[in-house]
């Protein structure tokens, strides 16, 4: 974290803008909130990400001179924690605007705080497609592609197997929920031929990995979709592996291939798992080559997922602060709204309908090399061909 002083004393002279108001040598304040402590294979690689491109901003100028500041706070992943800490920050802190959030039941949380105190939220990572559609609101925008269009993704890939049986495994509350709800529907209505055979939904963090193996064996399906992160994913994995869960079963797995989700396996992380990830040493597009080279130099560390989520939040903060004429919360809402920025993996739109970017992810098998997990066969999906028509999203989303 950039502390105060020090980015008081970094700030360079503002332009004289009269829109921004008298006070335009301080440094520009972002609220940043997730649950770091509970979290840290995704998050401390986000913070770094996001470290890294507060550092290019404010070192090419800052928004209009004026310096950009983040206060983070963890809510340790508890959803009644991030609602006391967004209110600290606005009213204590005085940022100008919320960011971060990792769980989706955190996310919601944190947008309806945003909602009902009428203050911009720039949602990083939740996954829930309750943010942007059913919970949606004017000030809340999301970051990451979601859980319908990681589904949409897989389901592309899902419904090219002969598998009929299908068995579903995912963490019990709302991404877990959303993500299973949206790839059932999706595979059933490309391929109406395929039947879910069980459920498996144990407690986040909590998973009784040879209880819920044993569950999906009985249940004899030809294919598994897997939702579990982090480690309860290694847990199933080693327990999957070891009572032979996988053989001759092909598994469609959301967010596998993401480096900090396949690291910790090594050597047992499982092999072609149709997966989303981020093939971070393979991707050599001039954005992603000069983002990962910045990295490299700045952390001596390879990126994972999340340093690209926490670099292109920050990317994406900055470009509408461009965009603003003032730090009027609704100035920057009407300015999110349609916002075009370059991400790390291209030009990236938040939609005016939804407020969802069209951040797409990587799409592959998972193999083994030297030892460890990466994805083979991949390919970008751009998240503009993996959403639905605009009439589908108006019928989900209230109005706001």
């Amino acid at each position: 974290m950039i502390g105060r002083r020090q980015a008081l004393a970094g700030a360079g002279a503002a332009l004289a803008i009269p829109a921004i108001g008298r006070a335009q040598a301080e440094p520009i304040r972002i609220g940043e909130i997730n649950s770091y402590t509970a979290q840290p294979a995704f998050l401390l690689p986000y913070r770094n990400g996001w470290t890294l491109a507060l550092e290019q901003v404010n070192a090419a100028g800052g928004i209009n001179g004026r310096r950009i500041e983040t206060i983070h706070r963890d809510d340790a992943g508890k959803p009644e924690d991030a609602v006391r800490m967004a209110g600290e920050l606005v009213n204590a802190e005085k940022v100008a605007l919320l960011s971060g959030g990792f769980l989706s039941n955190v996310g919601l949380a944190i947008a309806d705080y945003a909602n009902q105190n009428r203050r911009l939220y720039v949602a990083s990572e939740p996954l829930t497609d309750a943010l942007v559609w059913s919970r949606g609101n004017r000030y809340t925008f999301r970051l990451r592609a979601s859980t319908y269009m990681q589904s949409a993704m897989l389901v592309e890939e899902a419904a090219k197997l002969p598998a009929k049986r299908w068995a579903t495994v995912a963490p019990n509350y709302e991404y877990g929920q959303s993500a299973v709800r949206w790839f059932k529907e999706l595979l059933t209505r490309a391929r109406p031929d395929v039947t879910f055979v069980a459920e498996q939904f144990p407690a986040l963090g909590r998973i009784d990995a040879g209880a819920t193996v044993q569950a999906l064996a009985a249940s004899n399906p030809e294919a598994i979709f897997n939702v579990t992160f982090g480690a309860d994913l290694t847990n199933f994995v080693r327990q999957g592996l070891t009572r032979g869960l996988f053989e001759r079963r092909r598994v469609v797995s959301l967010l596998t291939g993401e480096p900090e989700y396949l690291d910790p396996l090594q050597d047992e992380a499982p092999e072609n798992w149709i997966v989303t990830g981020y093939p971070w040493e393979q991707i050599n597009t001039p954005e992603h080559t000069a983002f990962r080279d910045a990295y490299r130099k700045r952390w001596n560390d390879y990126p994972r997922l999340g340093s690209v989520v926490g670099h292109d939040t920050v990317m994406a903060i900055a470009a509408m602060l461009r965009k603003s004429p003032s730090l009027d919360t609704e100035a920057m809402v009407e300015a999110m709204q349609g916002l075009q920025f370059a991400s790390v993996f291209g030009p990236v739109e938040f939609r005016g309908i939804d407020h969802q970017s069209t951040m797409g992810a990587f799409v592959g098998r998972t193999v083994l090399r030297n030892g460890k997990g990466t994805m083979a066969d991949w390919r970008y999906a751009d998240g503009r061909g993996y959403l639905p028509p605009d009439d589908v999203v108006r019928a989900l989303r209230p109005q706001s």
